[in-house]
């Protein structure tokens, strides 16, 4: 080879190698970068001492309604569905449905009639048997309560069985809980009496600890005696209630796991009636149970025993921790309105109401409190006068009066108006405005800002009702969720102005569903929380705590976030909460200043991320976990922690803050300098 070609090809050689090297290190440039993207976002956060905001205690609670057989056959425990007879109205013979014969017409034939011994609800159901021993079925007939879909019915459990009964002859009731179709029996018990004990109403209890377990079981009652026997007042309850108050055990503890600061009552809608004739009226709420007259709700649809009545729900706010806010009705339904000049009833029928919740035990509905087990007062330092009426007609005629006499008689109760004060004052004395909104999960996201210019004077806010609905939300889809956490960040962060918020409707039974999305879905034996259900434990420990400022920078459309510091046994955390609404990943640098370097820094605590594969993703009782938040352990670097957040994501993040390690010179015996850490 001559000297050209040997120059010629060492070029080549050389080019290709400098060539090979380049794209190597282009290759390496581009895994590099993989695997530490520069973050897209900057999330800067103040924690400097002094530099938050406190958080009003009762930013985040819940609201109960009696919608979706949420309290009837929900979160009240009674297993039996009209009780009394009284659902089929007051002319007789009525319809006594859910209850059933148990035998055919030729053995028995019921009716109801007005012979009750219970002044307020005189509907009574007689049974007359037509066979006796020789000639009825063996199992007997009589009739059944399926309960509301079914009753769930666990082995070893023990349910209390209580009743009301009359007779002109003696009697011998078989009383049994059964298989859906009365082939297996659970557990039974007789009841037996002369004639001259039943001559008159007598109430019957009885013990029955279950031998098999049935979700869809029934209670009967059966005789083979021949005769006519009068029942009323039926009732089945669980022995086991949360702390024998008669709330169901697994949905009480659903409420308690978010960890609310209020609950607000009994409605909504309910509240108000279509008319004024079905609307919820406390007084007719309390007392005994079997003397409650129950009523119609017809708003959603469906006959209530209100055994969950007046009592109930202010002991249900004091077992859950949560302040109550009562709502009542204010003279105006959806159809009718009293006009002011008439409202006086209504106003004292409140005062009253408020009375029987704080007034000592020897005043005039304080005693009757007292008489239900309870002498000391009630905690209540909130009312609402009615339920979306602005604009009615006597709607603020009617709130004044209301609002005067409340005030005299109880100069520290915080009053709510029905009026939105958040884009204009109100034209009336408040102490807060009820926001409700309902709306698509975009709408929702974008109403993150809705209250950064919202007058900080006046009445504070209270978001009672909020949450996405229509094609977004299904029956609770993850894209619902997102749009209600990125909302509740700007209530977070609005919070000087925003004092309460709450989700609605908290709970839905499947076998009746009155709205869409819910909270909490249930039938007689199995529920789960859906994704707007879980948004809302991201927010527990966020009341009382403190607002840190903090700032996103970058190309953050699609994003947004907050950062609080709070306690947990005894120990400094900051947490940041993150949505993405965005399809795509977003890698999100967080700077924290204003920690003293030499004292403070924060590590790594924990991560908790709620995404799904499909942004409609929902939860159901097949996979009741599809769409749950997920934790894990939050490693950070010693100066440094970027994250990343998922598409379509609801992420929060835990940062402990801990001591420094400081490193101070000292001096050996030598004299030379050492240094040692603290």
């Amino acid at each position: 080879m001559d000297m050209e070609s040997w120059k010629l090809l060492r070029s080549i050689c050389i080019l290709s190698f400098l060539l090979g090297s380049c794209f190597v290190y282009q290759s390496l440039r581009v895994v590099d970068a993989q695997e530490d993207p520069k973050p897209a976002v900057t999330l800067q956060v103040d924690a400097s001492n002094g530099a938050g905001r406190p958080i009003p205690e009762t930013l985040f609670g819940i609201f109960f309604e009696e919608i979706n057989h949420a309290g009837a056959g929900g979160l009240w425990a009674e297993l039996v569905s009209n009780r009394g007879f009284e659902a089929g109205g007051q002319n007789i013979p009525s319809n006594i449905w859910p209850w059933s014969i148990v035998g055919d017409h030729s053995s028995i034939y019921v009716a109801t009639d007005r012979s009750s011994c219970f002044e307020r609800n005189k509907i009574a159901l007689r049974m007359d048997v037509l066979c006796d021993s020789q000639g009825c079925p063996s199992g007997g007939v009589g009739v059944y309560n399926p309960g509301y879909w079914g009753m769930n019915i666990q082995e070893g459990k023990k349910y209390k069985v209580a009743l009301y009964v009359r007779s002109i002859g003696d009697i011998d009731l078989s009383v049994s809980l059964t298989s859906s179709n009365g082939s297996r029996t659970l557990a039974s018990e007789k009841i037996t009496a002369s004639a001259s004990d039943v001559s008159k109403w007598t109430k019957k209890e009885v013990i029955l600890e279950a031998k098999g377990t049935d979700p869809s079981a029934r209670l009967q009652l059966t005789t083979t005696k021949k005769g006519s026997i009068w029942i009323d007042q039926v009732s089945a309850m669980p022995v086991d209630t949360y702390k024998g108050h008669g709330f169901r055990n697994d949905l009480f503890q659903m409420m308690v796991d978010i960890k609310p600061r209020f609950i607000r009552f009994p409605g909504g809608c309910f509240v108000e009636g279509e008319w004024l004739s079905n609307a919820f009226r406390w007084k007719e709420t309390v007392g005994p149970w079997e003397e409650r007259p129950g009523h119609f709700g017809d708003v959603w649809k469906y006959w209530t025993d209100d055994g969950l009545g007046h009592f109930e729900f202010f002991q249900l706010a004091e077992d859950i921790g949560a302040a109550p806010i009562w709502v009542f009705n204010n003279g105006i339904s959806h159809n009718d309105e009293v006009e002011t000049a008439s409202i006086m009833p209504f106003v004292q029928e409140a005062l009253d109401g408020i009375e029987f919740a704080r007034g000592d035990a020897n005043s005039t509905w304080g005693s009757v409190r007292a008489k239900m087990g309870r002498q000391e007062p009630f905690e209540l330092k909130y009312v609402a006068i009615g339920n979306e009426d602005c604009g009615k007609t006597y709607y603020r005629g009617n709130y004044i009066v209301f609002y005067d006499a409340i005030k005299k008689a109880y100069p520290d109760i915080k009053i709510i108006s029905n009026c939105d004060g958040s884009s204009h004052p109100l034209d009336h004395p408040a102490d807060y405005y009820d926001f409700h909104i309902y709306t698509s999960a975009s709408n929702l996201f974008s109403m993150y800002h809705q209250f950064d210019r919202t007058s900080r004077n006046g009445p504070k806010a209270f978001v009672s009702e909020y949450a996405v609905t229509g094609k977004d939300a299904g029956t609770g889809s993850l894209l619902a969720s997102l749009g209600e956490a990125a909302f509740l960040i700007g209530l977070e962060k609005n919070s000087d102005v925003v004092e309460m918020a709450s989700y609605a409707p908290l709970f839905v039974n499947t076998n009746d569903r009155r709205w869409n999305p819910d909270a909490i879905v249930f039938n007689s034996s199995h529920l789960y929380g859906t994704p707007s259900y879980w948004v809302q434990r991201f927010f527990a420990e966020s009341s009382g705590a403190t607002l840190l400022t903090s700032a996103l920078k970058g190309n953050s459309s699609s994003l947004v976030a907050s950062a609080i510091s709070w306690k947990n046994n005894g120990k400094d955390y900051i947490r940041l909460k993150a949505v993405n609404f965005g399809a795509t990943s977003v890698n999100m640098k967080v700077l924290v200043t204003g920690l003293d370097p030499n004292v403070m820094k924060v590590s790594g605590s924990k991560k908790t991320v709620l995404t799904s594969t499909n942004v409609m993703d929902e939860n159901s009782f097949s996979q009741p976990e599809k769409v749950v938040p997920h934790e894990s352990l939050l490693e950070m670097a010693e100066e440094d922690l970027t994250v990343v957040l998922p598409p379509h994501s609801f992420s929060s993040f835990d940062l402990l803050k801990e001591s420094a390690k400081i490193k101070m010179p000292i001096s050996d015996s030598s004299t030379h300098q050492k240094t040692t850490t603290l």
